[in-house]
């Protein structure tokens, strides 16, 4: 998600009417756009106000936690930004609860199909043509690309491929520059690569060249009844179901 919409999405929260004080308010990571939408939905069927959802990097949405946007409920791609607003007294005490899981696959684009081995010695830029690059989330402070630079490193050579990468703000912006060909591979999670129709899985990432993929989902400072009550929703069979669904792993 760009900068620009990111940051009108905040002030949209920060200006919202009295009335949305008693709708939850969301910050998600945008691997969970499609599924936090479904459980949202679900959550307004049951008779409640539907939630304001808010997608981004992971990074982003806790520096804006931090600066100071209206407490709720933040699902982080990773256990780092959590612990960073724990760190900042901006969580709610014992409120941290893993409700998803996912995994790294390799991707090209659909109309250039191939299945490779991603194994010790993988070397991702094998896959690029002469001048052309590949893509995951800024190493410095995605969650997709520390993940992707921990297996790299562990695989093969990460000084090769960090040569030829183009970072992204975050993985649905990887996922669509693969989508539109600007690169030639890319690494994001599973689930997102099941979301398109645009790319294709070359090959799946082991899981032990990096740490765990897994989304915390924890109340922040300032999180109101509806906020509460949702976080709850989050651990429920239905919310789990909507979630495996659409491919996720459940802790």
């Amino acid at each position: 998600m760009r900068p620009v919409m990111l940051a009108l999405l905040w002030l949209f929260a920060l200006a919202a009417p009295a009335a949305a004080a008693d709708r939850a308010r969301v910050y998600a990571a945008s691997s969970l756009t499609e599924a936090m939408i479904a459980v949202a939905d679900a959550y307004a069927g049951g008779g409640r106000p539907r939630p304001l959802l808010v997608f981004g990097a992971s990074s982003a949405l806790a520096r804006q936690l931090e600066r100071g946007a209206p407490g709720g409920v933040f699902v982080s791609a990773d256990v780092e930004w959590a612990d960073h607003l724990a760190s900042r007294r901006l969580a709610v005490a014992r409120s941290r609860r893993l409700v998803a899981a996912t995994d790294l696959v390799v991707v090209v684009p659909a109309d250039r199909a191939r299945r490779i081995a991603v194994a010790r010695g993988f070397d991702i830029t094998r896959l690029l043509r002469p001048g052309r690059r590949w893509t995951t989330g800024d190493p410095q402070a995605v969650p997709v690309g520390r993940y992707a630079r921990a297996a790299l490193a562990q695989l093969g050579d990460w000084d090769r491929a960090e040569a030829r990468l183009a970072r992204a703000e975050n993985v649905r912006a990887a996922l669509a520059f693969v989508e539109r060909g600007d690169v030639d591979a890319g690494i994001v999670y599973r689930t997102d690569a099941l979301a398109s129709g645009k790319v294709a899985v070359a090959g799946m990432v082991p899981r032990s060249s990096h740490a765990p993929i897994v989304y915390p989902a924890l109340l922040t400072r300032g999180a109101g009844a509806e906020s509460r009550a949702f976080h709850a929703f989050l651990g429920s069979r239905k919310a789990r179901a909507l979630l495996a669904a659409r491919g996720f792993r459940l802790p």
